[in-house]
């Protein structure tokens, strides 16, 4: 089972920016499609952000498209989350997980991540 830390939140206001990093203890690391997922207060996790085994294809979900860039680094089992133009709306405790299972379908994909979660890293983002 992957081993999940991640880091990097913190209090922004809106138009700001930060970035996640993940690292994951697994060394199959490399051939993981990763992802992104938040929990506001209230609301259920949701996916944020995918990116497959080599980094070369990225998905993203229709509110942060355009303001979020997911990035993997095989090299260092690391995978990041750049989010710019920041909204009070993204505010939530942010997790990655690696996808047991991840379906492409034209402009929609889907994924069921594995059951076991980090710590997550908390964002706020005031107005």
């Amino acid at each position: 089972q992957v081993q999940l830390a991640e880091s990097g939140g913190g209090s922004v206001q809106a138009g700001g920016s930060l970035r996640l990093s993940c690292a994951a203890s697994d060394p199959t690391f490399s051939n993981l499609f990763m992802g992104w997922f938040r929990q506001a207060p209230g609301k259920e996790r949701e996916s944020v952000a995918a990116i497959n085994w080599n980094g070369d294809s990225t998905y993203y979900a229709h509110s942060v498209k355009g303001r979020f860039t997911i990035s993997k680094d095989n090299a260092k089992n690391t995978v990041y989350l750049q989010m710019n133009s920041l909204k009070p709306e993204d505010t939530a405790v942010y997790y990655c997980n690696a996808f047991s299972f991840f379906r492409v379908e034209g402009s929609s994909w889907s994924g069921a991540p594995y059951d076991d979660w980090g710590q997550g890293t908390q964002v706020t983002v005031s107005s």
